[in-house]
């Protein structure tokens, strides 16, 4: 934690702003007047500090802005005083700075001219001469300038007119003027209307109605004794005491001679707090009198005798401040934790201390205990900050309750003390531990995505932050892919988790490591080697590498003599298993076949064996499906289907080739001429190709490659058959396809170059089926002939 130290900042910065304003209105952009970065506000912990109950100013964080949080009213505030300031601080906890903020409440015209009593008597005696005058009620309007009162105006009367005086404090008060004798015995009773406005924009008022009553003569008016009666007071004054007892005398008698007490002039606030008596003249206290809200009170008292004449007295009460508020002691800004290597004049706190009292009741003293390594300093009116002043030391002192007493100078004297606890905290100076010097893992492959691996434990011994540790992965590549794509670590755990499905095929180890990081300035650290082992997991089928499925359309097929012996090696199927272990151990089994018992499959070997000598009844084409499996579990399984064509040599092939004919196509002449030509090229082309084979068997007979009974293949290995469109030939040196096709109106010729491979499969498209079943077929399908030698 950043610890700075006070610094007192001097200035202070003022806005101005109209009263009522809306809760939550907009006074400045108060971050921008003190150079603060609004993205720091809340960083910072800058607030706002004010005086008083009501806090009326907040900050807007986000913007800056110094906003309202209460509707504030000037006259409530401030009454008549013609400027009126709040006052409050700007703290920036972070930075230990303060700023003094004055805001100036200006006037409104937001409230009317307003009588205290909307009726009023005026008793005039019949004999009063032309010219007289008569104070009427002041109209109260708490506005200021020319929102407040301006003028009166009286209902038209031709006995009456109304005179406006401004007096020496800039009241205005209107006086009834007799402008004409009066007559009782005319009229008794005169109703008049008084109209108060002021000179707001727009113009408001108020009236009352005077009610002048004409009475006999009474040429005495009341005399108070004073014109200013002068109290002084404490503050502490009980209520239903009295403070002054006003007196007038009038020299008329009977109801002319009695006098009546009234305040003429006297706010809302006051009137709660005192009582006039009328009969007695009396003023008592009847509220709470707090000298820090008023010091002083001025209240204008008339006197008036039945005859409706009258005098006028003022009473000017001073209020003494009595040490009746014990100082408040309020923490603005605290640190409850600093290390022990703070050096000496760190803050700790920020106090503001007030005393509503004046004078030396309102001077207030801080201070500390003496035995403690703390001092307080005042770097500004009214704010204390306690910071250290000596070296602290952590393994003596772990933690320390520091009394702040706060004393006014008043008699008696009053106090407040806060206790404000700090924790001293250690230094990081402890690495992190592992619980072992290296861990191992497993994992099975196609492990889920996010799947938990294992958890890794480090401890350290410091406290707090610095015990607080932060687990991250140090290794780099796994097959040129970044480890981070493939395993990550729970920060705060230590737990490893995948994330990716792992292929024991691909890479069966992982190697990295591991940093345990405590959270200490500086951090410290330490690392752990680890090694995960994928295991394999039966994921992949035997992939079957012989028979190959062929490429160019045709079926590959193995050639069997008929004069083989039991156990006669026809050929193998070759697969491989991707996984390891007894995952990849492979068996073969045979699963279906065209005469069942005829052939076996080796059951590790794969090796396809005759079971007993062909028999005449055996058909010419035989099919097996072999069935390749492993040994995981579940057992996956892979098929290869087998063609064996079984003949005792190639001449007995021919012949059934050689025996099959095409039919005519009946559709058209057109189709028989084609078919008739085609047939001629292809007995030409076919007759070619018998003297060719007759050669090339006077060339093998001569070799002694067959015997003089049959032809056999025994000394020739199964991969020198290769399928010719499902009949296998041993042929060494030419190819070459015949293919003729009557429905599809098209007819192919391929002589494609001489080759000296012993796999002959063909390399060009053809359209024939199995010539060893063409026979059977031709019954059912009469518009196709296709005839292919090799």
């Amino acid at each position: 934690m950043l610890v700075t130290v006070w610094e007192a900042v001097s200035g202070q910065t003022r806005y101005s702003i109209p009263e009522e304003m809306q809760k939550g209105s907009t006074v400045g952009n108060i971050a921008k007047d003190l150079g603060l970065d609004i993205k720091e506000l809340s960083d910072l912990g800058v607030r706002v500090v004010s005086k008083g109950r009501t806090q009326y100013f907040a900050l807007n964080v986000n913007s800056g802005h110094l906003i309202t949080t209460e509707r504030i009213d000037r006259e409530q505030i401030c009454g008549r005083m013609e400027k009126c300031l709040l006052t409050f601080e700007i703290i920036v906890e972070e930075k230990m700075k303060l700023y003094r903020v004055e805001v100036e409440i200006t006037d409104i015209n937001d409230n009317a001219p307003n009588f205290q009593a909307e009726e009023s008597e005026v008793k005039i005696s019949e004999t009063t001469a032309p010219g007289s005058r008569f104070p009427l009620q002041e109209a109260q309007d708490p506005d200021l300038g020319i929102n407040s009162l301006q003028s009166y105006h009286l209902s038209s009367n031709r006995h009456f007119s109304l005179d406006v005086q401004t007096g020496s404090d800039g009241v205005k008060y209107a006086e009834l003027v007799l402008e004409k004798s009066l007559d009782r015995e005319e009229q008794a009773v005169h109703d008049l209307i008084l109209t108060a406005t002021d000179g707001g924009d727009p113009v408001t008022s108020g009236t009352a109605q005077i009610r002048v009553i004409v009475h006999d003569v009474n040429d005495n008016a009341p005399v108070f004794s004073q014109s200013v009666y002068k109290v002084n007071v404490l503050e502490n004054m009980p209520a239903g005491s009295t403070m002054v007892t006003v007196k007038a005398t009038d020299p008329d008698e009977g109801i002319h001679q009695e006098v009546k007490y009234s305040i003429r002039k006297i706010t809302n606030k006051p009137s709660q707090i005192f009582h006039l008596d009328s009969w007695t003249g009396e003023l008592t206290v009847v509220g709470n009198l707090d000298f820090e809200e008023a010091a002083l009170y001025e209240i204008e008292v008339q006197a008036h005798d039945g005859g409706g004449l009258f005098d006028r007295s003022k009473i000017v009460i001073v209020v003494s401040d009595v040490n009746d508020n014990a100082p408040e002691l309020t923490i603005t800004s605290l640190v409850s934790s600093i290390p022990e290597d703070s050096p000496p004049g760190t803050v700790i706190a920020l106090l503001n201390v007030q005393d509503p009292d004046s004078g030396e009741n309102g001077e207030v003293t801080c201070s500390t205990p003496s035995n403690l390594p703390f001092q307080l300093k005042k770097p500004f009116e009214n704010y204390y900050s306690l910071v250290t002043d000596r070296a602290l030391d952590r393994e003596q002192v772990a933690a320390y309750n520091v009394t702040v007493t706060a004393t006014d100078n008043g008699t008696p004297p009053l106090s407040t003390a806060i206790t404000i606890p700090l924790r001293i905290l250690d230094t990081n100076d402890n690495y992190p531990l592992f619980d072992k010097t290296s861990y191992t893992g497993y994992v099975m492959e196609n492990n889920p995505i996010g799947a938990s691996l294992f958890c890794l434990t480090a401890h350290d011994y410091d406290s707090e932050d610095n015990s607080r540790i932060t687990y991250s992965i140090t290794g780099t590549q796994i097959q040129e892919a970044p480890l981070s794509s493939s395993i990550s670590i729970n920060s705060e755990t230590g737990a490893l988790y995948a994330l990716r499905s792992f292929d024991y095929e691909q890479f069966r180890e992982i190697r990295f490591q591991v940093q345990a990081q405590d959270g200490g300035s500086p951090p410290l650290s330490s690392n752990v080697s680890v090694t995960l082992f994928i295991l394999d997991q039966n994921d992949n089928s035997p992939h079957i590498l012989h028979p190959s499925f062929p490429t160019d359309g045709s079926t590959g097929v193995e050639l069997a003599p008929r004069s083989s012996e039991p156990g006669y090696l026809v050929t193998k199927v070759v697969a491989v298993d991707a996984d390891s272990g007894q995952n990849a151990w492979l068996s073969y089994q045979l699963l279906k076949a065209t005469e069942p018992g005829l052939f076996s499959v080796g059951l590790h070997s794969g090796e396809i064996r005759t079971a007993r000598s062909f028999a005449d009844k055996d058909a010419l084409k035989q099919s097996l499906v072999v069935l390749v499996k492993d040994k995981g579990q579940p057992p996956l399984s892979a098929t290869a289907t087998v063609t064996v064509v079984v003949a005792d040599s190639i001449s007995e092939i021919l012949s059934d080739l050689s025996s099959l004919s095409a039919p005519a196509d009946p559709q058209s002449s057109l189709t028989l001429y084609l078919v008739i030509a085609v047939a001629s090229v292809s007995c030409l082309f076919f007759t070619f190709i018998i003297v060719l084979l007759a050669l090339r068997l006077r060339r093998w007979r001569s070799s002694q490659l067959f015997d003089s009974s049959s032809v056999t293949f025994s000394g020739v290995p199964v991969s020198q058959f290769v399928g010719i469109d499902g009949v296998r030939a041993f042929l060494h040196s030419y190819s070459h396809e015949g293919s003729l096709t009557t429905d599809s109106r098209k007819s192919q010729f391929n002589f494609p170059k001489s080759n000296y491979e012993n796999n002959l499969t063909s390399q060009y498209a053809y359209e024939i089926k199995d010539p060893i079943l063409i026979t059977e077929e031709l019954a059912n399908n009469r518009d196709q002939t296709s005839i292919q030698v090799s």
